[in-house]
């Protein structure tokens, strides 16, 4: 990020009942910046997935757990940083699905981390010391 940024930040339980707070955190910061209704739109849709992949995956519905939400903006591109403390996700363990094959077969779930990595223009996942990211990149 450049110097000339600026970040914002959240803390929420893991719960879905914050998953409205999250997206409207998250789309009021975007638009205050300047990204497109569309920008804001396909955002708002990875941010919630990613932030029910946390609620599912990472704290089995533990809804005592927290997440922390990182907004930094910059000339270039916003970045959404989002950390827990629970189980990691092991990215070199993920296959992409087929989503022609699930849509055939009517399967549900399993799309999210699809729908992130077609979403934002930049993914990426780390763990480290008792913390797992998932940080996501949309370019102005």
């Amino acid at each position: 990020m450049l110097n000339h940024s600026i970040t914002y930040q959240l803390t929420v339980k893991a719960s879905t009942e914050n998953l409205s707070e999250v997206r409207d955190f998250v789309a009021t910061y975007a638009r205050q910046e300047g990204f497109s209704s569309q920008q804001i739109t396909d955002t708002r849709l990875a941010v919630d997935e990613a932030f029910t992949n946390i609620i599912k995956h990472a704290y089995q519905n533990d809804e005592s757990k927290p997440v922390n939400l990182e907004l930094q903006f910059d000339s270039e591109k916003l970045c959404i940083i989002i950390s827990d403390q629970g189980k990691a996700f092991d990215v070199s363990k993920y296959t992409f699905p087929d989503v022609k094959t699930q849509i055939k077969n009517k399967q549900r779930g399993g799309m999210g981390v699809y729908l992130i990595h077609n979403l934002m223009d930049e993914v990426t996942y780390r763990n480290q010391k008792e913390k797992n990211l998932i940080i996501m990149c949309k370019h102005r």
